[in-house]
């Protein structure tokens, strides 16, 4: 069997699609095998991918415009859609069934800094009315030090990718009260990257109809089912809490459609980005984006 090396910038439940063509057999059913890592500290999916260290990785259709600004072929492209939707929740330290966005200027806000999370965060909060600017901020720098302090009493309210904010709510030190992906609608927020000459190969064919089969699978079976099958890759969570975001990615619509990245979200990505300050230019579709290989 060929093995197939995955890689993701951030390990989440939001990630599932990708998770469970290993996790629910999707790879075997095509005769590969395959390994998932989270990208080395000081590296990035796209130079990993790019290096051949791995085969396919996670990144965001931003990750292309960089290299592009600069008159340079970015190492990779992007050809499927993982996720339609920002991935991220919000959630507070107490119940609050009637929150509103504008309730976070009055608390401090522990969430993710830099980058994508920031960027969709920041054109959230400006659709519902707040500048993220004026929100009383906490910053730490990783997920764990974050979990950790905002279980410690820190902060009012919390910022991550599920299961992260499902898992303090099981453990009764916060309450989930609202969904940046919801705030910005439908975008290009996170797609599979490959190199170019390995998408020619019948490993990457076979690849992509597993991952074609295990997208529609998270997306319409049961939660719970899923989050069983995906325990192994959370064993410091809670399987109640990956089934909880696992429902709410499917209500959201986060892994809904077929899995090319759709142009509309591509230019959505750009709106996003420009409206975070990007001034490049707004690079062609075509430039970063290819079909999936034919399955």
């Amino acid at each position: 069997m060929s093995e197939i090396r995955l890689m993701v910038s951030r390990h989440s439940a939001f990630y599932s699609p990708l998770i469970a063509t290993i996790a629910a057999g999707f790879l075997e059913k095509e005769g590969l095998t395959g390994t998932y890592a989270v990208v080395p500290k000081g590296s990035g999916t796209p130079a990993e991918v790019g290096a051949g260290r791995v085969d396919v990785g996670q990144a965001a259709v931003a990750s292309s415009w960089g290299p592009l600004d600069r008159g340079e072929e970015p190492p990779v492209v992007h050809f499927a859609q993982i996720n339609r939707y920002d991935g991220f929740f919000i959630a507070a330290r107490q119940p609050d069934p009637s929150f509103t966005w504008d309730k976070l200027r009055h608390g401090r806000f522990m969430y993710v800094h830099g980058g994508q999370p920031e960027i969709m965060l920041r054109y959230g909060l400006h659709k519902m009315g707040v500048d993220l600017s004026d929100v009383p901020d906490i910053s730490k720098p990783t997920t764990p030090e974050m979990m950790d302090a905002f279980r410690s009493g820190e902060g009012d309210y919390f910022h991550e990718q599920g299961a992260y904010p499902q898992q303090l709510a099981h453990e009764g030190v916060a309450h989930v009260v609202a969904s940046v992906g919801e705030a910005v609608g439908p975008v290009a927020f996170s797609s599979l990257v490959a190199r170019p000459d390995w998408l020619a190969t019948d490993d990457a064919r076979r690849f992509t109809a597993a991952y074609a089969a295990a997208r529609r699978w998270v997306h319409t079976a049961e939660p719970a089912e899923v989050a069983r099958a995906e325990a192994d890759f959370f064993p410091d969570m809670a399987v109640q809490a990956v089934t909880e975001a696992i429902r709410t990615y499917q209500r959201l619509g986060a892994w809904s459609g077929d899995i090319p990245v759709e142009p509309a979200l591509y230019e959505a990505a750009l709106d996003v980005f420009e409206h975070g300050g990007r001034r490049g230019p707004r690079h062609p579709y075509e430039r970063v984006v290819v079909p999936p290989p034919a399955i």
